[in-house]
């Protein structure tokens, strides 16, 4: 099957990025180096191209209730949350961020090599209520229509601020509102996957090529780098942000991951029963954060030791440019879950020493 393009696919190229290809698309690795682009992010501002993320809209309250697993009653109008898809076991379907629209609707913008499955997965998981005519008008795949851009960094306010009339210093964390920025109009949201304070903006195909050669031009003074995803897979892991596929799946439940703050279990959704019976007979295992204590380097996969045995795996691992260790999040016993509980990872038939640590691993001030 071809690998699908976004609409800053000739951009990359003119910038001479090392594509890859990432959940069905060709998208950019790196400009220069990940080192590079990962310490940009922290120091200045970088800017990413998300438009192969999915989005997915839905206008039934009933249909979003239902499959989601926050209680969006509480979600008040132009603000985001972060919620899961559950299957009938109570594996993770899918995380996303939810957006509770002017018009009473929500926009999901789901994981890229997800889109297609999660749009079939809530039609066929929508109340029967609803009715299969009324699914095909509420439940609508327009993931392909939308180009999306990130701006992050401790510079990223303040360089589109200067892009746009829109006051955005009154928009909080995981807010959004409609504006232009370079004359583009834009949904300009105040979430992120780095760690840091910044702004992804959603556009039409057609404007994205103009969006993003203005924020390139426009932050030079600000030390702007194009970042690829190599840059954004080590910026997360620092924030401790979950990556599907890696950190979690349709095996993993909730609890385990440590996302039990995502779940209102007060009200009925696909996957609550299971969660709950997992809750009351205790979990296997649960997520935690790695800090090395040597310069080997943890990856997806490796094995997790307690005195040369066998207890766990790691779910994601890399080097850390901000903290100047390697670090990993992996699954473990709860028995060895706290902080300091000296354990090992098997680096290639070696026993690399590590110790548990909280999560994130890296952590800056939120705006409020």
């Amino acid at each position: 099957m071809t690998a699908e393009r976004t609409p800053l696919y000739e951009e990359h190229i003119r910038l001479g990025a090392q594509m890859t290809n990432f959940g069905g698309w060709l998208m950019p690795l790196q400009y220069s180096s990940i080192r590079e682009e990962h310490r940009t992010v922290r120091e200045a501002v970088g800017l990413f191209d998300l438009s192969h993320m999915g989005e997915l809209r839905l206008k039934d309250d009933g249909v979003a209730q239902r499959v989601l697993t926050r209680d969006l009653t509480r979600l008040r109008t132009e603000r985001v949350q972060y919620a899961l898809l559950c299957n009938e076991d109570g594996g993770i379907v899918d995380d996303v961020l939810v957006y509770a629209l002017r018009d009473g609707g929500y926009l999901l913008v789901v994981n890229a090599g997800n889109q297609d499955g999660d749009f079939d997965w809530i039609k066929a998981h929508a109340p029967s209520s609803a009715g299969e005519g009324h699914r095909g008008d509420t439940i609508l795949n327009v993931g392909r229509d939308w180009a999306l851009l990130g701006v992050q960094g401790p510079k990223a306010v303040d360089l589109v601020q200067r892009l746009t009339s829109s006051e955005l210093g009154g928009v909080k964390y995981y807010a959004f509102v409609e504006g232009r920025v370079a004359e583009v109009a834009c949904m300009i949201s105040r979430t992120g996957y780095t760690g840091e304070d910044g702004f992804e903006l959603f556009c039409g195909n057609d404007d994205a090529g103009r969006l993003w050669r203005a924020l390139l031009e426009e932050g030079q003074a600000d030390g702007i780098r194009p970042a690829g995803l190599g840059a954004r897979d080590t910026l997360r892991l620092e924030a401790g942000m979950r990556l599907y596929g890696n950190d979690m799946d349709d095996k993993t439940n909730p609890l385990e991951a440590g996302l039990d703050w995502t779940l209102s279990l007060d009200k009925d959704f696909v996957g609550r029963d299971a969660i709950l019976r997992a809750r009351q007979q205790g979990l296997g295992r649960i997520l935690v954060g790695l800090r090395m204590l040597d310069r080997n380097i943890p990856r997806h996969g490796y094995g997790v030791l307690k005195e040369g045995q066998p207890v766990g795996v790691v779910s994601s691992g890399n080097v850390s440019f901000t903290l100047g260790y390697n670090i990993a999040m992996a699954y473990v016993p709860p028995a060895l879950a706290e902080p300091q509980t000296r354990l090992a990872v098997d680096v290639r038939g070696s026993a690399a020493p590590a110790e548990v640590v909280s999560l994130p691993f890296y952590k800056r001030p939120h705006p409020k």
